[in-house]
């Protein structure tokens, strides 16, 4: 939010600098995202005088003499612009100087004549017709005459001024106005807030015509309107204009203006009805139907449903309520009566109306933070006075108030000076606390123990809840947390600290998978259908059970994950697209299970470790030795078998990692048909190799052993012995693994080293070559052991596989 450090003034006697208040207010506990110095830009530029103004032969120009004061009597300037005279107050850039922008003026010839400076344009200056009058006109800013040569022009044209660009905290909606960062102001530098003026008079005319119905109390807890005729549209004054434009906005007409001004100056959004435009008046403050269209002031056309609440005329939608008013009732030239609208509205309504049509506004971003009772009613006496004050409206009579029945007085509770000293820490003087609150606009009276507050809150503080909390917040912001000396809790205790087993166990997968060479991706728990599309996800395949985002910020983050393999793989993508050729990726993260649909309680979020591998050398067995060394970091071992089903994955080069025989996961290579519609370039797509795969942690975690055991380094040397088998084609190499460390517990590792088929082996064969690392246990294995090992391993493949020796 923009506050001008000149409009803060109007209310309170600011006696420090704006870099001094920038320190306050963030002292306060408000964030100065920027501390904006209007004049920064504008040096050397200064109030000139043209006292000779002669053309230039042959040229559109004209040589000027120019009186600059102190910095010159009679300086040559050579200027363009169609409109200099003699005589004219100018703003001159001299020699040296700087313009906004970063424009640098020096003295130099221009068509062959000496010029040491440049005469400027409002333009040039920076400024606008409503920061300065006579600024948007072609040529030169015309000055005053009475504005003394040689003066800085930043105070004559108003840049003299700073602009805080303060974030406001959801929590402190009453600030969200020139006049709520006052009341801080006031409290900061301890000095009596001016509050703007409200008073106004109202004619004995009244139009028995106009009747305010609310018929959605819970959605528009207070709504005012009040009836204003003989209206005369016109433009603003400067003052009004000059305001509207530090903050960012354009000044259209005198009522539209008053509006705006109080939106920023209070904090309350108003709205004005052309009454005139209206086919009925019955005002009426309802939830639109099903289907019910309206066009917004900006020309937009949204089509609205029960959750949205919109204002009446009795037949038709004329405002998107705390949103945007109806391009059928906008304030025109024309206009002679209108009603003034000031309304509270239900914060969360407006949030999802605003985010629901994507139609996010000023007013919008005010109700959504949340607009006080109190506000409603000084807004809309600030904007009636504001009518009478600028001549531009009789104020009547008719005035309407319709109200859910709060109460219109502040939140009154008890406290205690203890207890709040007791939530800071420190013990904060009894009359410094009630000072403090009392500044805040608190009204407190202290009980004769010395100790008892009973506490009244303003009224435009709905944050404040009761108890000791918030005001001990609320003393400590202003008292100084550097008051604060940090100790230890009360009630606690040392402990060992550290991490939990299970902390500890994700950390030591993560520095496995980093030893294989994988970087550790984090990816959002959103995608959207088309992803689960691009991996051939069935219709009815378990992974299309998905929460769905009632309001996704982005059409391509729809729903939950039920698998990370999508996310991954889009990862994947990016790289490849960016010349990244090769990588492995991985990343521990929860999917989301619903427990039914549609939702009625929390998913089951579910770890599951997923992975990717992509470059020229990667392949199907490299990344099944990565998984394998993952597996005896954690003590046990992974098992694969043939995965022919797994969507996404080529059915050839897939396989289910199993864990004690449960299955745990699957990985391989990604499918041909999937990986042909990648967003790749068309001739680089069937190149890359990317493999996918992804485990279940959390059904992993159950087949770890409890511990890890020791065991000390073996006292006798491993034998080796290669054997060449025969095997049906369709034999996967884990399955005679596992048959062969069946078979033998003496055998330590089986490792592939080669793979034959030929003819002379016989169709539908192959030929397998394994080494086998056998590990003695309590002697060292002489050739004969080693023999009865062999022949062990051999008649347990031939009788569950049919396989032998070659």
């Amino acid at each position: 939010m923009k506050v001008p450090f000149s409009w803060l003034k109007q209310y309170v006697d600011i006696d420090v600098s704006a870099e001094e208040l920038e320190k306050k207010l963030f002292d306060c506990g408000f964030e100065v995202e920027e501390l904006i110095d209007l004049s920064a830009e504008i040096s050397r530029v200064v109030v000139g005088v043209v006292t000779e103004c002669v053309p230039q032969e042959g040229t559109h120009l004209h040589i000027c003499k120019v009186d600059c004061g102190d910095y010159g009597h009679d300086i040559q300037i050579s200027t363009g612009a169609p409109n200099v005279y003699a005589g004219m107050h100018t703003p001159a850039a001299l020699d040296g100087s700087t313009l906004p922008g970063g424009i640098k003026i020096k003295a130099k010839p221009l068509m062959g004549i000496e010029s040491n400076g440049m005469l400027c344009s409002g333009e040039e200056l920076g400024l606008n017709e409503d920061l300065y009058p006579g600024a948007e006109v072609y040529g030169l800013l015309d000055l005053p005459k009475d504005t003394v040569p040689g003066t800085p022009i930043q105070p004559v044209v108003g840049l003299d001024d700073y602009i805080f660009d303060i974030s406001i905290t959801a929590n402190r909606a009453d600030c969200q106005s020139v006049l709520g960062i006052a009341r801080e102001v006031a409290a900061a530098l301890d000095k009596p807030l001016k509050m703007p003026a409200t008073d106004y008079t109202t004619s004995d005319y009244q139009d028995p015509r106009l009747n305010i119905t609310v018929e959605a109390p819970d959605l528009c807890p207070r709504y005012i309107g009040h009836y204003v005729r003989n209206i005369t549209t016109g433009e603003s004054p400067r003052w009004m204009r000059r305001r509207l434009a530090l903050c960012g906005l354009r000044s259209i007409s005198n009522v539209v203006d008053i509006t705006n001004y109080v939106m920023l100056e209070i904090g309350q959004p108003m709205h004005a009805f052309d009454m005139d435009t209206l086919e009925s008046c019955q005002i009426i403050v309802r939830r639109a139907a099903e289907g019910e269209g309206i066009t917004t002031l900006d020309g937009k056309e949204f089509t609205l449903t029960s959750q949205n609440l919109v204002i009446c005329d009795g037949h038709k939608p004329v405002a998107l309520a705390g949103v945007m008013g109806g391009l059928n009732s906008e304030i025109k030239p024309t206009t002679t009566q209108l009603l003034f609208e000031s309304a509270k509205f239900a914060r969360d309504n407006i949030r999802k109306t605003a985010r629901g049509l994507g139609q996010n506004t000023d007013a919008s971003s005010h109700y959504e933070k949340g607009i006080s009772e109190y506000t409603t009613e000084l807004g809309m006496a600030r904007a009636l006075h504001l009518i009478q004050e600028l001549g531009c409206g009789e104020v009547t009579a008719t005035h309407f108030d319709c109200s859910a029945g709060a109460s219109r007085e502040g939140k009154r509770f008890t406290a205690h000076i203890s207890r709040i000293n007791a939530i800071l820490g420190i013990t904060v003087p009894t009359e410094t606390i009630l000072d403090i609150l009392r500044r805040l606009n608190f009204e407190v009276s202290l009980q004769p123990d010395g100790d008892t507050m009973q506490v009244v809150a303003p009224r435009y503080r709905e944050d404040v809840e009761i108890g000791e909390p918030d005001l001990a917040e609320e003393v400590i912001r202003e008292y100084g947390y550097d008051h604060i000396v940090p100790t230890f809790l009360k009630e606690a205790t040392v402990t060992g600290g550290g991490l939990t087993p299970d902390q500890h166990r994700r950390d030591k997968l993560k520095r496995a998978m980093c030893a294989q060479g994988f970087y550790e991706a984090s990816t959002l728990a959103f995608y959207s259908d088309a992803d689960l599309d691009a991996l051939r996800i069935a219709p009815d395949a378990p992974e299309r059970k998905v929460i769905r985002i009632l309001n996704p910020i982005s059409s391509n983050l729809t729903i939950m994950r039920t698998l990370l393999a999508p996310s991954l793989l889009n990862v994947a993508v990016n790289n490849l697209k960016k010349g990244n050729a090769e990588g492995r990726l991985f990343e521990l993260a929860n999917v989301y299970l619903p427990k039914q649909l549609p939702v009625t309680e929390l998913p089951e979020e579910r770890l599951h470790l997923g992975f990717v591998a992509f470059g020229e050398h990667e392949d199907f067995f490299a990344l099944k030795g990565a998984l394998e060394d993952l597996a005896a970091s954690f003590g046990t071992r992974f098992e694969v078998e043939r995965a022919a089903d797994v969507p996404y994955l080529h059915p050839g080069i897939a396989a289910y990692l199993l864990c004690n025989g449960v299955r745990v996961g699957s990985f391989g290579k990604l499918a041909n048909e999937v990986q042909a519609e990648l967003d790749l370039p068309r001739d680089s797509r069937s190149n890359q190799k990317i493999f996918l795969g992804e485990l279940d942690y959390a059904a992993l975690v159950e087949q770890l052993p409890d511990s890890l055991h020791y065991q000390p380094l073996p006292e006798f040397p491993e034998v080796s012995r290669d054997l060449a088998l025969v095997a049906d084609e369709d034999t996967a190499c884990g399955t005679i693994t596992a048959e062969m460390q069946r078979a033998c517990k003496q055998l330590a590792r089986v490792e592939l080293f080669d793979i034959y088929r030929s003819d002379a082996i016989g169709a539908g064969k192959k030929s397998m070559a394994f080494t086998l690392h056998f590990a003695p246990e309590n002697k060292a294995l002489e050739p004969a052991d080693v023999d009865r090992l062999v022949k062990k391993i051999l008649g347990n493949l031939k009788f569950k596989l049919g396989i032998e020796i070659r």
